[in-house]
Order: C-alpha cells, then structure tokens, then sequence
C-alpha cells in the first residue's frame, strides 16, 4: 500500500508532466480548477488547484473531500502512483471503476487529452 507521501510524491510528478506538455495536451493542463484527490486506502484527501499548466495541491486532510472541487477523483494509493508512473492505463481503470472522475461534461472533454 502507498504511503501519504508516496501520493504526494505521485501527485509532484503529475504536475510537473503536466507543466511539460504541450499542444491539446498542454491546452487542458492549462484549466484553471478546483482539485481534490481522495485516496480511499488511506482516507485521505489532497485537496489543491489546477492552475498555469500545474496542479498545486495546498492541503492534506483526513477523509473525503470536506467540499466538492470542480474536478475530483478518487483511488487507491497504489493506483495513483501506478497511474503516474504509466503502469496503469487510466481509461481502464476508470471502467473498471478502480479510479473515479467527477467533474463537469465540458472538462471530462477537456482532461480526456490528459489522461
């Protein structure tokens, strides 16, 4: 299992992947949102913005998210960083339900190009 500072770290990397990319990719990193990550293994969530093609996450509490984010995910800590890491495919994990996404329809097309 994951520690907290595991999916912080996961969570770093993500963003600066995100900071790197470039064209489509680079246009959806560039939302301007609300984020919150709950990692169910752990009850926790990290809870930040996506903002100037980075994801800052200012907060760790413990449990789901206290208020609803514009974009929210929830998974296991394992699942996370084998995301992160291109070890897990994310559209399949989605569908198998092992990864949960929540936001609004315009930004499911826009973080489609992310993911």
């Amino acid at each position: 299992m994951a520690t907290i500072e595991e999916c912080r770290t996961a969570l770093g990397k993500l963003s600066d992947n995100m900071q790197g990319a470039e064209g489509d990719v680079g246009a959806a990193a560039a939302l301007d949102r609300s984020v919150s990550c709950h990692i169910t293994d752990l009850d926790v969530t990290f809870v930040g913005r996506m903002t100037g093609g980075r994801l800052r996450t200012d907060e760790t509490h413990p449990g789901p998210p206290r208020e609803k984010a514009q974009i929210r995910l929830a998974m296991a800590g394992d699942d996370l960083v084998a995301l992160v890491d291109g070890d897990l495919n994310f559209a399949t994990a989605w569908g198998s339900g092992r990864v949960k996404l929540e936001a609004s329809l315009l930004d499911l097309f826009r973080l489609r190009k992310l993911l």
